[in-house]
């Protein structure tokens, strides 16, 4: 089969660990013909090219910046994404007959390009669900249903709703997910909405006693002291109000320490409100090389998840399967409305507790400390290789193109 796969981030190569490039190399391995159209940003300074890496197509067409950029300029490159890969694949791809699309959210302002494929190929179309946009921004506040805003919702709104038309399948990343889509979008039918979790392609990444002290002497971090990781987006869905509240919250706990490694709109707000603080059982980092993240997250103890309280929407962040490959147990601390905690608790590896509950994240610091943090671990690493491998991602997808 011919499968093409389009996404608006940059991807290097399908040999990078991460959800995508993992699931398009199970593609590749089982004989399958791999064509990627990612993205390079205009600071990237580079133009549109096509040529063929390790097995795969990649076709990398220049946009606008859509990150690290001002709000105009975001808005401007995300409205001429469409038309530019649409042109790119008419110019680079015009001799290839696809048989699969697959395509995730973000962003929902591809559907021309997928309509465009499937009515000339006569193929089939999968989303790959990660994103509930615009009803996320709503949640945040950014956008609005109501006034003079609503005519950015309704624009998104509409998108959404066709994105949702021309798939033929739609994965989601979770129970909760199948259940939202069916309840806020009756028009689709139900049978072609399922489960397709992010997955990866599972590596041990726990680490040794010695090679945590190895590590965290690298990165000078305490040898004597739980070290707690948030590993990730430092923005508004991270609820990062809240994330302060706990640091305070951890002042009782001397043999505690938070490590915070990320970027994203609020790393400012947050360095500015930790460098004021008294307490010295912190540490803000950015972002690091995903290898040297991996080796320190398996250095940890425990890995957290933070989503915003006002959330509606199920959102199911990808960086626990990192937690899980590191064999760490998880603290989330989320809106009500995501099955993540439900998950966690019921898996046997971490926590949860609501993320506008101070008390409640103080009372998991209690569990925590009296838990079997490696047997918990244990658990979450053989729980991710039970449900979240890239060969589980492929065999749900394929099972519709038995007979090809």
């Amino acid at each position: 089969m011919n499968i093409l796969f389009l996404t608006t981030g940059r991807m290097q190569s399908i040999e990078q660990h991460a959800i995508y490039p993992d699931l398009l190399r199970c593609f590749r391995n089982h004989g399958h013909q791999i064509y990627i159209v990612s993205s390079y940003e205009k600071r990237i300074g580079r133009n549109t090219e096509y040529l063929e890496e390790n097995g795969a197509h990649m076709l990398r067409v220049k946009i606008g910046n859509l990150t690290k950029t001002n709000t105009i300029e975001k808005g401007i490159s995300t409205l001429l994404i469409e038309k530019q890969y649409l042109s790119a694949v008419k110019q680079y791809l015009s001799n290839v007959q696809f048989d699969l699309v697959l395509y995730s959210t973000p962003p929902i302002t591809l559907v021309k390009v997928v309509e465009y494929i499937k009515e000339r190929d006569d193929c089939k179309t999968y989303l790959l669900l990660k994103d509930i946009f615009p009803q996320n921004a709503v949640d945040l506040g950014m956008i609005s249903t109501h006034g003079v805003k609503s005519i950015v919702y309704r624009y998104f709104r509409s998108k959404e709703k066709k994105l949702y038309a021309i798939s033929d399948f739609i994965g989601c990343m979770s129970q909760a997910n199948v259940e939202y889509m069916l309840t806020y979008n009756p028009d689709i039918k139900p049978e072609k909405v399922e489960v397709c979790p992010n997955c990866i392609e599972v590596v041990d990444a726990s680490v040794t006693e010695k090679a945590k002290i190895t590590i965290r002497k690298k990165y000078k971090l305490p040898l004597d002291k739980l070290i707690f990781i948030y590993g990730g987006n430092l923005g508004r869905p991270q609820g990062i109000p809240f994330l302060m509240e706990c640091r305070k919250s951890l002042r009782k706990y001397e043999n505690i320490f938070l490590l915070i490694v990320g970027d994203g709109t609020e790393y400012s707000k947050l360095k500015t409100f930790i460098g004021a603080s008294e307490y010295l059982n912190v540490k803000l980092m950015k972002h690091l090389p995903k290898e040297d993240y991996d080796s320190m997250v398996g250095a940890c103890d425990v890995g957290m998840i933070f989503l915003d309280h006002r959330f509606t929407i199920p959102n199911f962040p990808s960086r626990l399967l990192a937690y899980m490959q590191a064999s760490i147990p998880v603290l989330a601390c989320t809106d009500p409305n995501t099955d993540i905690g439900n998950v966690i608790v019921k898996g046997g590896f971490g926590w949860w507790c609501e993320s506008d509950n101070v008390k409640g994240f103080e009372f998991m610091i209690s569990e925590i400390i009296k838990a079997d943090l490696k047997a918990m671990g244990k658990n979450g690493f053989n729980y991710l290789k039970e449900h979240y491998t890239s060969e589980i991602g492929y065999s749900i997808i394929m099972k519709y193109f038995e007979n090809m």
